[in-house]
């Protein structure tokens, strides 16, 4: 029988984490590393295929990059530019010396491989730099360009590739006009992994038309597949997107803060242990949020989930079975 020691799980995991009933990314860096690691966010240009008519038009429903895009980012802005600026204001903020530059916006495969090569070759030429983060779609890779990325990991790089998967329903990658299937994430997964690249899946909680059966299933399917880490994300309306014209045309219930809490901790507990757990909370800047409006801070939830976690005594992966 799997047991919890203090906050040690005995049978896979350390869970020391700092008091953390969950495998967090932080003391996976501080393991790996013996140090704090930042993500400096680069805005490289890019766009998606379900925005250029490639596969579709309009982009997914939700999506408003300004909702996570740092104010010092502009693809107009030379990528060391960017570096150089969101260093400057991390240091300040972490007193940190070391950092991944992270491809957020948008698909950041999505261009000739001779483009993403003069890319993360330049961010990969800051000193200060020791790996990328490259968020981007599953339909957006191909094996020509794993291979490369294959090659940045050979030359002691730390690469992580992020898919955005969002839901495990095809239904629902249908409804937010998402472009592919979850098949497509299935197969990007597997030629990844194939070349020993580490993975970062991206999912949203909170669709109303979904339901806590669908996301607590996605808690034991993710667990079967060799995602490395996971970024969790509740539903935002954000201004300037279709989700917003829906919602305003007819309001639909999103779910309250401790509703979330409730979900997370039911969702933790299933999730394998050996995931990496690097995002549960998302926040968009007020000038843009619609709804929710929690009136409460992530860095608060966290608190109050980790409070959760220890009224109840349980942990990451307590009714995970492999």
């Amino acid at each position: 029988m799997d047991k919890m020691e203090g906050n040690t799980y005995t049978k896979s995991v350390n869970f020391s984490n700092n008091g953390k009933r969950y495998n967090t990314f932080a003391y996976y860096l501080k393991t790996l590393y013996g140090q704090r690691i930042q993500k400096v966010t680069v805005d490289a240009g890019f766009t998606c295929p379900n925005r250029d008519a490639t596969v579709a038009k309009g982009g997914c429903i939700y999506c408003n990059n300004e909702s996570f895009n740092p104010r010092y980012n502009s693809p107009v802005k030379p990528i060391k530019q960017q570096i150089d600026e969101g260093i400057r204001f991390l240091k300040n903020r972490y007193n940190v010396d070391k950092f991944f530059v992270y491809f957020q916006p948008y698909s950041n495969t999505y261009a000739p491989l001779d483009t993403l090569k003069r890319l993360y070759e330049e961010a990969l030429s800051h000193p200060q730099v020791i790996g990328l983060t490259i968020g981007t779609r599953p339909d957006c890779i191909d094996k020509d360009k794993l291979n490369y990325i294959e090659s940045l990991v050979d030359a002691s790089y730390d690469i992580t590739v992020e898919y955005g998967l969002e839901s495990i329903s095809d239904a629902t990658l249908i409804r937010i006009n998402r472009g592919h299937d979850v098949k497509a994430y299935e197969s990007a997964l597997e030629m990844t992994k194939e070349r020993d690249i580490k993975v970062c899946t991206h999912i949203i909680i909170g669709f109303p038309w979904e339901d806590k059966s669908l996301w607590l299933q996605t808690a034991d399917w993710l667990s079967k597949k060799s995602t490395d880490f996971l970024k969790i994300h509740q539903l935002h309306v954000v201004r300037d997107t279709p989700l917003a014209a829906m919602y305003q045309k007819q309001p639909f219930r999103l779910l309250e803060p401790d509703e979330y809490l409730q979900l997370l901790v039911q969702f933790l507990e299933r999730l394998n242990p050996g995931i990496v757990i690097q995002r549960l909370f998302g926040e968009a800047p007020k000038d843009i949020l619609i709804a929710p409006q929690w009136q409460v801070r992530s860095q608060e939830l966290v608190q109050q989930l980790d409070n959760l976690m220890e009224e109840r005594q349980t942990w990451q992966g307590r009714l995970h079975r492999a």
